[in-house]
């Protein structure tokens, strides 16, 4: 498809596309957005989403480690931020976490059904796109999307109520909780 010119051109967009879904931009901006939208019925959500952020990492350290398949022939080493198994293609890590958040925000946490379809596409283009930058082959993609849905399945499982969030945000900044310690 790269051969063909209307794709070639939308290279800038798939890096867009890779930069949207990258851990190094999830987790700052998850960890901020808690502490921005600091409200006590939100607090559930964003525990859980951003322990599914952990998870997602770890799993796909972790499989990314014993696998360790090196990434297409035609990859440019121009990633951004690819560190320690990073660096190895099997699975999609950008994959696996797009897919969780989009099963987290369509099943878990569903939001309003007009931003269901953009989070669908923004996921099916993080998709090809791997493919298309030749970060990923195929399978990569495949067992990316696997584990995202794996991972949100275990989400679901484990899920911690309303007082064990506001508990684990407490134990961290006990200052901004109505009637905590150093409540101000």
């Amino acid at each position: 498809m790269n051969k063909f010119l209307p794709f070639r051109s939308l290279k800038i967009h798939y890096k867009l596309l890779e930069v949207s879904c990258g851990g190094y931009l999830w987790l700052p901006a998850w960890l901020m957005l808690v502490w921005i939208l600091w409200k006590r019925d939100l607090m559930e959500m964003q525990v859980n989403f951003f322990i599914g952020l952990i998870t997602d990492i770890i799993f796909v350290g972790v499989l990314k480690a014993i696998f360790r398949r090196r990434r297409p022939a035609g990859n440019q080493p121009d990633m951004l931020g690819s560190i320690g198994p990073d660096v190895y293609s099997f699975p999609s890590g950008h994959v696996s976490r797009a897919f969780y958040i989009a099963y987290f925000f369509m099943r878990l946490y569903p939001v309003h059904i007009i931003f269901q379809m953009p989070l669908l596409a923004w996921v099916f283009s993080v998709s090809a796109s791997r493919i298309l930058l030749r970060r990923h082959h195929l399978l990569d993609v495949f067992a990316g999307m696997l584990l995202g849905f794996i991972n949100a399945l275990l989400i679901s499982l484990i899920w911690l109520s309303e007082e064990t969030s506001i508990y684990l945000v407490s134990y961290i900044s006990d200052e901004r909780i109505e009637g905590g310690e150093y409540h101000v």
